[in-house]
């Protein structure tokens, strides 16, 4: 791989390890606002509280994650195939215009003698 592939791709591996970690911390700081609100909860059950109100957005969060670079991916290869069929329908037009030209040249050439 070259050097600033690998570079784009470990700075890209450090910002999803960041936004992750904010994700999470997010959480934390939602359920603490959940278990504030319920003031009658033992210090216990206030921690399993927020323990299974993490770990719930965690993994919702992880699904929506998955969902959406699954959407990219698809939606990659469509772009690719539909960049793909424009190239050649461009190419094919360029040829076409390019021989249409010589032959309309070749002829006036062919009439003028």
């Amino acid at each position: 791989m070259k050097p600033d592939k690998e570079s784009a791709r470990g700075l890209a591996q450090v910002e999803g390890y960041l936004l992750w970690n904010a994700e999470v911390e997010e959480a934390r700081r939602q359920a603490r606002r959940f278990t504030a609100s319920l003031p009658w909860l033992t210090t216990a059950q206030r921690e399993e509280v927020e323990r299974v109100y993490v770990a719930d957005r965690v993994e919702v969060c992880r699904e929506t994650l998955t969902r959406i670079a699954g959407r990219a991916v698809e939606l990659r290869g469509e772009y690719t195939e539909r960049y793909d069929r424009l190239r050649a329908r461009c190419v094919a037009v360029s040829v076409l215009t390019v021989c249409t030209m010589g032959g309309i040249c070749a002829a006036l050439v062919l009439i003028s003698r």
